[in-house]
């Protein structure tokens, strides 16, 4: 079973890094790492692609590569140790996913000993679907798609950023929460909260 750590700011805390690290198995400098870039306008120039870049090497990995899948050939994944989801449209992100036929070669990487990283759009992404982006932030689907299946990799239907307010302001004056709880009774479904600080781990 793949092993995953999902997380609203990737390795925001030091209890988020030391999780990740457990989750590794082998030498860091010897293990290939790709950051997955496809969600941001700005791909790898992105602060957040570059953090995780600084901190990966931080950590001791040496091999670090980015990855557009919009542009790119998925098929590197399969030469990767960890695979890193990075943040952004998650629209954008899931379409350039399946368009490129990277979700085939995640969904396969089941059996293999890879840790993904799922960070905020790239959490959403892992689950069942991403209706609950598209609930909050319709405007962000500028490609108009309809398909709002995701890569089911878990049955965590998580929302990101779940203590900030201020990414998701509502002219109506609800909160996250009583948005969410619109949103669950709406779709039948239970959504699970994810805090700036916090993260879902599965280790095999």
């Amino acid at each position: 079973m793949l092993k995953f750590l999902l997380t609203s700011n990737g390795f925001y805390t030091g209890a988020i890094k030391n999780q990740f690290l457990k989750l590794i198995d082998g030498k860091l400098g010897e293990l290939k790492i790709a950051i997955i870039t496809t969600a941001s306008p700005q791909k790898e120039n992105n602060k957040f692609a570059q953090k995780a870049k600084e901190d990966f090497r931080a950590m001791g990995f040496k091999n670090i590569n980015f990855i557009d899948l919009e542009f790119d050939n998925p098929d590197s994944l399969l030469q990767k140790d960890v695979i890193y989801i990075n943040g952004g449209n998650p629209f954008n992100l899931l379409f350039h996913t399946k368009q490129s036929g990277a979700d085939k070669i995640l969904r396969n990487l089941n059996s293999k000993n890879v840790v993904v990283v799922g960070v905020s759009a790239g959490a959403v992404l892992l689950g069942p679907n991403i209706k609950v982006v598209h609930f909050f932030t319709p405007q962000m689907n500028t490609i108009y798609t309809t398909d709002f299946s995701a890569l089911k990799l878990t049955d965590k239907l998580v929302f990101p950023h779940y203590d900030r307010e201020d990414l998701f302001k509502d002219n109506t004056a609800k909160t996250i929460e009583d948005r969410l709880k619109e949103f669950e009774n709406l779709e039948k479904c239970e959504v699970t909260r994810l805090k700036d600080d916090e993260y879902i781990s599965r280790d095999k």
